[in-house]
């Protein structure tokens, strides 16, 4: 290395000195050595693969099924200005196949690929004849059938691996079990085991469960008690928007989110919460996944969650900073079994899932034999009422085929308008000068942006329209045409869901269902929902310790800030203030030797234990003892 790596720290990320192993993990990737990165929500896992990926030579290869968060890695790259790009479905194929010509030139220093993307043969083909230096999986739990993602695309990786032999793995993920350890490094074909694993306690956090039926009065208690911001985990996209309206009507600055919602509204939602220009935000699961917000302080969960990896992941969010945080579940009896309807289901009858295959072929007018890596903008709900689908089975359904590898599904698809030259300079001149109407706007949109007939640049219509003083419409208009006549490549804005194909359309007669991977699946989810039931009705073992232990984790404390180990000093407590109590009846009987079976007549109305309890406790404190006669006799001395 001609630069160190503290020296890539400083220069691309402003840091002086790593965090807790993340050095260890960077130093073993240096060595070649494949390495599976343990670290907790919040521990920093991105730099890990990132720095290293910037002290070797060549291309790093990023894996993550995370659209979103690899998108936004991908912009923080480039603002560091580092190259880097990504490949995800819903790009078109021109785009793809540009962005892999680049990294096959060397353009880049990161590629994140969505897993789908590994099997594409435009991808299979290139691979040879990139100049890799790193493969890094993220969210790598999802190459384990026991994992709590578990994502088939994910064992791809192993073939990669095949063509890319002398390539180190770094694997990442922020909770695993044991059994799940195993099993990554056995499907990433380890060359030998090697884990670096961060403590998954938390102990500044308190872990509390309410078990509790007014759940909103509740939530204003806790938020009027507790200062700081927040987030509050609900199970559907409609009480996100109700629990914020109730909050606000009772003067508590709060928002919703969910994954419906349009892309630049949940951008902003975002930025006031990380800000604190709001305090409280509701949203499903789609909200937290890549923010680092260090000073929330609150984590509320008015649901079980679906396994105790999905609650530790959400629940972390809560005091980053180090500071101490609360993270609270409210449950009821009632709780417990919709908890397991629901997991019911999510797994819905094969016909179910053939039914919705059928449909979606059918929306998209797709026949049999169509070939894979077509996407669609999608809305769910038109789609079911066009169909006269069961709501409560379209979605797990659409879940399950994805798992099938038939389609990918993105609810919370973004992609901002992308324009790219098709025609090189001389061809494109020849154009301007055989079209005259055209000649200025090319040149406006040259002089805006650089790079046009290399990459796929983000545009806005908007900022075009203003330089070619036009309506923002005129402008769509005029990029359309412009495409039409094969001059650029322009892609307007997408903010809808996304629906794409990715295997060859078959009949839905034909489909063949794994069944007994399918069972598998679903026991697992029954009993990764077991322990986080669990979790919600232990009365007895401390919580921190209950979460810790799942993760084989068992050398650890009571932590001694959660509710239960609260409780247990709040009887502790009281228990000693009642032993002082009684010792003090004692003293004053034992003013005369007396027999243990004597005094113990005088107190009949305690019970046997806390009688023993006490005469112990006096013992030991010198307040009493015994006479050579064997009797018991209050030691004066002590007054």
């Amino acid at each position: 290395m001609s630069v160190s790596i503290h020296d890539i720290l400083l220069k691309y990320w402003g840091y002086d000195n790593f965090r807790p192993l993340q050095e260890d993990i960077i130093r073993s990737i240096l060595d070649g050595k494949d390495t599976l990165a343990l670290l907790p929500t919040g521990g920093g896992k991105s730099i890990c693969f990132q720095v290293p990926g910037m002290a070797k030579e060549g291309l790093c290869i990023v894996v993550s099924p995370l659209i979103a968060l690899m998108k936004d890695q991908v912009e923080q790259l480039r603002a560091r200005d580092i190259p880097a790009a990504a490949i995800y479905s819903g790009m078109s194929l021109h785009e793809q196949l540009t962005t892999l010509e680049n990294a096959q030139n060397d353009a880049y220093k990161f590629l994140y690929l969505s897993p789908e993307r590994l099997k594409t043969s435009a991808f299979r083909e290139r691979l040879p004849y990139l100049n890799v230096g790193l493969l890094a999986v993220d969210e790598a739990h999802c190459i384990s059938q026991w994992g709590y993602d578990f994502r088939p695309e994910y064992l791809l990786i192993a073939e990669i691996r095949e063509i890319i032999k002398d390539v180190p793995v770094i694997a990442l993920t922020a909770s695993a079990t044991e059994r799940v350890v195993n099993d990554i490094q056995e499907r990433l074909l380890f060359k030998q085991k090697l884990v670096f694993r961060k403590s998954f306690t938390r102990s500044n956090l308190s872990y509390v469960v309410n078990n509790i039926e007014n759940k909103r009065e509740r939530i204003l208690h806790i938020l009027n008690k507790i200062k700081g911001s927040g987030l509050i985990y609900v199970r559907n996209r409609k009480q996100t928007q109700e629990l914020a309206s109730f909050l606000k009507s009772n003067r508590i600055s709060s928002d919703f989110y969910h994954a419906g919602l349009p892309h630049l509204v949940r951008n902003k939602k975002q930025e006031d919460w990380i800000q604190n220009r709001t305090r409280i935000m509701v949203c499903t699961n789609a909200f937290g996944m890549g923010i680092d917000k260090p000073d929330a302080r609150i984590v509320i969960h008015m649901e079980i969650p679906e396994s105790l990896e999905s609650y530790y992941q959400e629940a972390g969010r809560a005091g980053r900073d180090g500071n101490k945080s609360y993270c609270v579940l409210l449950h009821h009896d009632g709780d417990t079994a919709d908890a397991y309807h629901k997991l019911e289901l999510s797994y819905p009858p094969e016909p179910e899932i053939k039914r919705v295959y059928q449909a979606l072929c059918n929306y998209y007018s797709l026949p049999v034999g169509a070939l894979p890596d077509r996407s669609f903008d999608f809305n769910i709900s038109e789609f079911i009422n066009t169909f006269k689908l069961p709501s409560h089975t379209t979605y797990p359904s659409l879940k399950l085929l994805t798992q099938l590898n038939l389609i990918a599904f993105n609810e919370s698809f973004f992609e901002p308008s992308k324009l790219k030259f098709i025609l090189q300079h001389a061809a494109l001149y020849k154009f301007q000068v055989e079209h005259e109407r055209y000649d200025e706007p090319i040149k406006v949109i040259l002089r805006s942006y650089g790079g046009l007939f290399d990459h796929y640049q983000t545009i806005q219509e908007k900022m075009l329209a203003t330089r070619m003083n036009k309506p923002v419409e005129w402008v769509v208009k005029l990029l359309t045409d412009l495409h039409i006549l094969g001059v650029i490549e322009y892609q307007p804005q997408k903010d809808q869901p996304q629906i794409t194909f990715t295997a060859t359309r078959v009949e839905a007669s034909t489909i063949n269902f794994n069944n007994i991977l399918l069972k598998q699946r679903k026991q697992q989810a029954i009993e990764k929902l077991d322990a986080m039931v669990a979790f919600a009705e232990n009365t007895v073992q401390c919580r921190s310790k209950q979460l810790v232990q799942y993760f084989d984790e068992w050398n650890t404390e009571d932590c001694g800030v959660c509710d239960i180990c609260i409780d247990k000093k709040k009887k502790s407590s009281s228990a000693l203030k009642n032993i002082h109590a009684l010792a003090l009846k004692m003293e004053i009987e034992l003013q005369q030797p007396k027999t243990v079976k004597q005094l113990k007549d005088l107190f009949n109305e305690i019970n046997e234990v806390e009688f023993t309890q006490v005469l112990r406790f006096m013992l030991d404190e010198g307040k009493i003892s015994y006479t050579k006669e064997q009797l018991l006799v209050w030691k004066k001395s002590t007054i």
